[in-house]
């Protein structure tokens, strides 16, 4: 080999490795995701479609009425998106993000709640993963991700997908083995709770934050934490939600779990915090405008242990 020539492929190695370059934001077809999903409600005894018209079939929703499966329980894409200057040379994590009700990625998790956004603008060296569950729905389904294991296995085909995303075939490994933070917004709750009581990937977990999403299923959260888990708990809440955090700490209590009440400077496993905000702030907003502008920013950058080459970006708002 030449000196020229291994030169080169030194120079080519090194450049594959740098950071990114731009954003890569793109909505991809899964094969493993909450939906289509013909299995049984948890704890219901029921079908989840359980409403059937000719061909069709739907799903009764407690707040929504029926819902067609066709156009609410059939999308198999998840948003995927990595920040420009993502470094495979630095310690990497995946957020997993759970919309709430009445969501469409590209229309709610991407552009009105700024979520790609607000990954990057953290600081963390983290890669965002985001599957539809029910389209624009008054639901909180969790579908296949009801089932033990399913998580997981969304997490390995997520690893695969990102690789794709990202060009380079060495990040595969880097994607296999991140750990996992899950970012629950309102009904993102529901499967937030069975991905930490069924999903089968608790190991990979670094974290779970609630976005005012604390809503029923209180007792997975509390019997997850009862174990002392390797990971920190941050959950804030509004007006909606304060009866269920007060169920929740008084489980907490039971379990001899302590919690405190404001947002830690470094969240670091085994913090387990409560967030109460003002009545003024509007469920629908949370996730953008709550204790602070961009809540779900100001939350990732206190993760410790995953900093981007460079500074978090400036903001004028106070954190």
């Amino acid at each position: 080999m030449t000196v020229g020539f291994a030169a080169l492929l030194f120079a080519t190695a090194a450049f594959a490795q740098a950071p990114m370059p731009t954003a890569k934001t793109q909505l991809v077809p899964f094969d493993i995701t909450p939906f289509p999903y013909r299995g049984p409600v948890p704890d219901k005894g029921v079908t989840f479609l359980d409403v059937v018209n000719g061909e069709r079939r739907g799903h009764t929703s407690l707040r929504g009425g029926v819902y067609w499966e066709d156009p609410t329980y059939s999308d198999k894409r998840v948003l995927l998106s990595i920040p420009r200057g993502f470094d495979l040379r630095r310690p990497a994590v995946i957020v997993v993000y759970f919309h709430g009700n009445l969501a469409m990625l590209n229309r709610d998790v991407r552009n009105r709640q700024q979520v790609p956004r607000q990954v990057e603008q953290s600081g963390l060296n983290a890669v965002l993963v985001a599957p539809q569950f029910a389209v624009d729905a008054l639901d909180s389904s969790s579908g296949r991700f009801w089932e033990p294991g399913v998580f997981a296995k969304f997490l390995d085909e997520a690893a695969e997908r990102l690789t794709r995303l990202h060009g380079d075939p060495r990040a595969r490994t880097a994607f296999a083995e991140a750990p996992v933070v899950i970012v629950g917004y309102s009904g993102g709750y529901n499967p937030a709770a069975f991905a930490l009581a069924v999903g089968g990937a608790n190991h990979r977990l670094r974290g779970v934050v609630l976005l005012d999403g604390l809503f029923a299923e209180i007792d997975k959260f509390a019997d997850w934490l009862a174990k002392r888990p390797e990971a920190f708990f941050f959950s804030a809440y509004g007006k909606a939600a304060r009866a269920e955090h007060a169920e929740l700490q008084r489980m907490l209590t039971e379990r001899g779990v302590g919690a405190q009440t404001t947002l830690p400077a470094r969240l670091t496993p085994g913090t387990v915090a409560l967030l109460a905000v003002g009545d003024e702030v509007r469920h629908n907003d949370f996730v953008t405008q709550a204790w602070v502008g961009d809540p779900l920013k100001a939350v990732l950058a206190r993760i410790p242990g995953f900093a981007r080459t460079g500074s978090p970006a400036k903001s004028s708002k106070k954190q």
